[in-house]
């Protein structure tokens, strides 16, 4: 999903809220002018201010039905056509709803000729602005703003039409980087080379002679590199948990979609993490003071840690395998960290997996021991999550080295941005296998919603206060 997608996705709204009420202002004066007086006069008093108080109300109840209708659905400039059909459906389900109003309501609207006038006003303003604004999310496509950058695999006659389409084409907003003839492993090397240093987007099979084997290593290829895999219809013969079929050029290509975490979802969570992020912030801002003061006073050193012990910044792994500057309350004594490969390693509890963990650390200071059995040292990843680097919930973010460890089906777990707590956490928390940890961090992608989200969040103290093996 491209920013840019989201832009013009959420610019619809007050858009076509505007456009509603410019409809029904249209509708009144037209109503009240000395032409449609002359051709009926006025025998009914509807005053300006008590019209628009009622065409407000009607402008948000219309912008709820155009929400229903999926006229504010994230894809690319769709087919015009089947945009503006749903606006005179969704317009044509507010005049249902203005009817309902009136017969409950009767001195809302005392002309039959505004709402009928209303409504042709709202199929037009609206059908325009949308001509409108897609016209230039079409001519951004030429500059290169919003394009889908794809790399195309096959050597079939398909796969030649959607390369002419998408050469030719400017506006269908595709652009392909690199076109290959079939996936063996020296092809698979070859791309992993090429996607360093190139933007891909997506990746789309378009070659019913490609072998099971292929695609079944393309699919993977694509989901451990966080690309959207595509594929024309019939030629993926694996059961996978969610499609969705477009078509373009008249050929069905079916997207395998790796999180439900996505579109409108995807808005949402943001401006969730901001509102709560803040908010905690606000809230918790005496304990982040006095933690700043005993960790002053405990001990010399910084009150973050934020740097290795060679100087080097502490980084994380983030959305898309893509590193971040990360930090936190320092808990341990300065220039200690990497004495947990060295000389603490012995007692390292997760040698399940690439994660390192110290029973009875003796690196903690005494504030330490206390903000770490609290998780309050983690308190500061509040401000990454207000900022955008991490969410409230998702996968905890691991260390450069360890996400190097990581087996391939691990890597679907930086398909999202990683979170302060997530269902791993709530559901054992460092007791937890690192394989048990992945599998469920998997099953949150794969299955997210806002109200597991919430659910996560009201869990996660209940998981602070609860005694843990691997303190």
């Amino acid at each position: 999903m491209k920013k840019i997608e989201s832009f013009f996705s959420v610019l619809f709204i007050p858009v076509d809220f505007i456009m509603v009420l410019l409809a029904g202002l249209s509708a009144y004066y037209l109503r009240f002018s000395e032409w449609s007086a002359s051709i009926r006069p006025v025998i009914f008093n509807l005053p300006f201010p008590q019209y628009f108080r009622s065409v407000l109300l009607i402008a948000v109840l219309w912008t709820v039905i155009f929400i229903f209708a999926g006229l504010y659905q994230i894809k690319g400039a769709r087919q015009l056509a089947q945009e503006l059909r749903k606006i005179f459906l969704a317009c044509s389900t507010g005049l249902a709803l203005i009817a309902i109003l009136i017969f409950f309501q009767r001195e809302l609207f005392d002309s039959r000729f505004i709402v009928l006038a209303g409504w042709i006003f709202a199929v037009i303003y609206i059908s325009l602005a949308r001509i409108i604004i897609r016209y230039i999310q079409r001519r951004l496509f030429i500059f290169g703003i919003g394009i889908h950058k794809v790399i195309l695999v096959g050597n079939s006659k398909t796969t030649d039409n959607l390369m002419a389409e998408f050469s030719s084409n400017k506006k269908a907003g595709f652009e392909v980087v690199k076109r290959i003839r079939d996936f063996s492993l020296e092809t698979a090397q070859e791309l992993t080379e090429f996607i360093k240093d190139k933007e891909v987007d997506e990746v789309i099979q378009s070659d019913p002679n490609l072998s099971k084997i292929e695609t079944l290593r393309l699919y993977d290829f694509a989901n451990d590199n966080h690309l959207t895999f595509k594929y024309v219809a019939d030629l993926l013969e694996v059961k996978v948990l969610r499609t969705e079929v477009a078509e373009i050029i008249g050929i069905p290509v079916v997207e395998v979609k790796r999180t439900t975490l996505e579109g409108w979802g995807r808005i949402l969570k943001r401006g969730f993490d901001i509102i709560v992020s803040l908010s905690l912030l606000i809230i918790l801002s005496p304990i982040l003071l006095i933690t700043i003061l005993a960790i002053k006073l405990d001990s010399r050193g910084p009150i973050f840690f934020s740097r290795r012990d060679d100087g080097q910044p502490v980084t994380r792994v983030g959305e898309g395998g893509v590193p971040f500057k990360y930090f936190k309350f320092r808990s341990m004594i300065p220039n200690s960290d990497s004495m947990r490969y060295n000389e603490l390693a012995d007692r390292n509890t997760r040698a399940d997996g690439p994660m390192v963990k110290i029973k009875d650390d003796p690196r903690l200071t005494r504030v330490g021991r206390t903000i770490r059995r609290w998780s309050i040292d983690e308190l500061p990843e509040l401000i990454l999550v207000l900022i955008g680097r991490m969410s409230l919930v998702g996968p905890r973010p691991h260390l450069p080295e360890e996400v190097a460890k990581y087996e391939n089906y691990h890597r679907k777990t930086l398909t999202i941005k990683p979170g302060i707590t997530g269902l791993a956490q709530v559901s054992g928390r460092s007791d937890l296998l690192f394989e048990e940890e992945a599998k469920l961090d998997i099953y949150y992608i794969e299955n997210w919603s806002m109200l597991l989200d919430i659910s996560i969040l009201l869990r996660t103290p209940f998981a602070v206060l609860k005694h843990r093996e691997n303190e």
